[in-house]
């Protein structure tokens, strides 16, 4: 129950020196059903791991299982000055580490983000945001850092976690232009306009403890909002440790608070926390496990090969980091598999070897 779609694990523990076990312990006694811990940097992905491994280790075997079963990990990387200036080394070292963390341990990347666009200046805020340090060419380095992850999100066929403050037609334009429409405007921050074009292009919303501090006077634009957004595509968050819902507003969010941002989206579109709970749990199995049945179906079509055809596996696979997955379960089972295409992003280690214009090649 009261799954959540973006929160910054690390953040609560190793910044704020929160009792990361204690959280994730009443997570797991609450039975949540998701937990998506969001990547923003290029290297933070290992220690992201670690920290969570750390809380998870002193729980029960009970709900050591159940938190494993339900934690999961985005990477990404949110344009902060130096990420943008950096673009280049940062792209190349978060795909590195993605190859990695999808080699050696049972969990996968689930999302590409968070990324995206943010043009609120705010010197003095968490971010430090500030508008004199944006020239046009840095300007158009975000942007550029934006495409980039979409790009990979498109070459891992993984659904995008996008960051977008201030500056909707920047960002809307830029999914347009990429022609790119899978994943979730996090921390919805726009307006009913906004949603409409978002949602119109296969967005799914997500809304946080933000929506509890609508003023009185802005009170019937927001309530318009949350019950205009369809039930298959709105998606809850804490964004923690930032954004703590009212009564907490100016303390330390955390994941366990997110039920006070479903108390008041339920109120607001007139049905349960436990009814928009199931609502989002439903829309969270479609967005993020269609990623998974595209390498599953990828794998049955290889085994199909292999069943019907013959004991070795010859193909000419999309540039993809799923298709290690494949390459992987193919030595598990001792089937050899020849790779046709020498320029693609594999593990070498997983197949016997190139058929190219000379033959097979060990």
């Amino acid at each position: 129950m009261f799954s959540d779609t973006h929160f910054h694990f690390h953040h609560l523990t190793e910044e704020r020196k929160l009792d990361g076990q204690a959280i994730l312990r009443a997570l797991a006694e609450r039975d949540t059903f998701f937990g998506l811990d969001i990547g923003t940097r290029a290297d933070d992905l290992f220690p992201r791991k670690n920290a969570i491994d750390g809380a998870i280790s002193g729980l029960s075997d009970e709900l050591k299982k159940r938190t494993e079963k339900f934690i999961q990990f985005s990477a990404g990387i949110w344009p902060d000055v130096g990420a943008i200036k950096n673009r280049d080394e940062d792209i190349a070292r978060l795909e590195e580490n993605i190859s990695l963390f999808n080699k050696n341990g049972p969990k996968k990347i689930i999302a590409i983000g968070e990324c995206g666009l943010d043009h609120h200046w705010n010197p003095s805020g968490a971010d430090g945001r500030c508008e004199e340090d944006f020239d046009q060419k840095t300007f158009n380095g975000e942007l550029e850092l934006f495409q980039m992850q979409i790009e990979l999100a498109k070459k891992m066929e993984l659904p995008l976690i996008v960051h977008s403050r201030d500056a909707f037609e920047g960002t809307i334009d830029c999914l347009k232009n990429m022609d790119f429409h899978n994943g979730i405007i996090h921390c919805y921050s726009y307006g009913l306009e906004e949603a409409r074009k978002f949602l119109d292009e296969g967005w799914y919303l997500a809304f946080g403890g933000g929506t509890t501090y609508t003023k009185k006077s802005k009170m019937e634009e927001m309530l318009a909002l949350l019950r205009y957004v369809p039930d298959d595509r709105i998606l809850m968050e804490t964004d923690a440790p930032y954004l703590a819902p009212v009564p907490f507003r100016g303390q330390t969010n955390t994941p366990v608070l997110i039920e006070y941002c479903y108390d008041f989206v339920a109120n607001a579109r007139k049905t349960s926390p436990q009814q928009l709970s199931e609502l989002v749990d439903k829309n969270i199995k479609i967005l993020f496990d269609d990623a998974k049945q595209k390498q599953s179906n990828q794998l049955k079509a290889i085994r199909s090969f292999i069943v019907y055809q013959v004991d070795v596996i010859v193909f000419v696979p999309i540039v993809s980091d799923g298709w290690n997955n494949v390459l992987q379960e193919a030595k598990e089972a001792d089937i050899p598999v020849i790779v046709i295409d020498r320029q693609i992003d594999v593990d070498s280690s997983l197949y016997a070897g190139f058929l190219g214009e000379n033959g097979f090649e060990e």
